[in-house]
């Protein structure tokens, strides 16, 4: 409601406030204690890592119980098997798989007696060809700079697309997530426009590259169209689309990653 700026009397001002509040009941999801996968498979030789907690309510800040004593693995297409090791408290891995594009994969966690399965296929990679920075153009922005990434399209392909910001180390918690409805064979140039972290000449940005499939690229999609996280940067509003069955919070992604870095100028 607009401030309502005159020079009636007090009582009068209290008396309209009074008569034109409404409740508005927003549902925020609060509820507590489910299960939230974070699972990637990408195609280098680095450990593959999948995350368990559980949730916590949008009031507090980002702090999540670690789930542990989960069994969980991933399976390629060909029926091979790779047990995930769980090491630090609720993180599982495995040092032999690399994902290879075009292969599907598909995860099962069996944790407190429940049985939870995900399926993903590895897309190809679109190779990033290069990052930029250039000046902000909001007014009285006192120098700070965008960063911006640049690669071709593949023509006749539905690509799908995440990019995950660094700066100085620090990780930008906007969600940038893109697609090719709009530049299906073209050379792109994406503006990892943001408010989070500032970006000055001399810092050092870091840009990942992901190529998703379809429903995770949703999955963060959704993410990207939230507002504001809750206190501390906490959970969302309403949760994303899931490709875990049976319904749980987070996502399992096969994606193809690339990484490049540049010094602001």
């Amino acid at each position: 409601m607009k401030t309502i700026q005159s020079y009636i009397s007090l009582s009068i001002i209290l008396l309209f406030a009074t008569a034109c509040t409404k409740v508005v009941d927003i549902k925020v999801g609060n509820d507590t204690g489910r299960l939230d996968i974070e699972a990637n498979v990408t195609n280098t030789s680095l450990p593959q890592v999948i995350r368990l907690s559980k949730n916590v309510p949008f009031t507090d800040t980002n702090t999540y119980p670690a789930v542990t004593g989960a069994t969980v693995s991933v399976t390629d297409q060909s029926g091979q098997v790779y047990p995930f090791v769980e090491g630090p408290t609720g993180t599982y891995t495995s040092n032999s798989l690399t994902g290879v594009a075009g292969n599907t994969y598909k995860m099962t966690v069996l944790t407190n007696g429940n049985t939870y399965n995900a399926s993903s296929v590895m897309p190809a990679q679109v190779m990033l060809d290069t990052l930029t920075s250039q000046n902000t153009p909001t007014p009285g922005s006192d120098n700070k700079k965008e960063i911006s990434v640049h690669y071709h399209d593949p023509i006749g392909v539905d690509n799908h697309y995440r990019f995950v910001l660094w700066v100085n180390g620090v990780q930008e918690r906007v969600v940038f997530a893109a697609d090719d409805q709009f530049n299906d064979g073209k050379d792109v140039s994406v503006i990892l426009r943001q408010d989070d972290v500032d970006i000055h000449a001399g810092d050092k940005a870091v840009v990942e590259m992901q190529c998703l499939d379809q429903p995770i690229y949703l999955y963060w999609f959704t993410l990207s169209q939230q507002s504001a996280d809750g206190p501390g940067g906490s959970v969302t509003p309403s949760d994303p689309p899931t490709n875990i069955s049976p319904v749980s919070l987070g996502y399992f992604s096969a994606h193809t990653t690339q990484t490049k870095s540049i010094i602001v100028k």
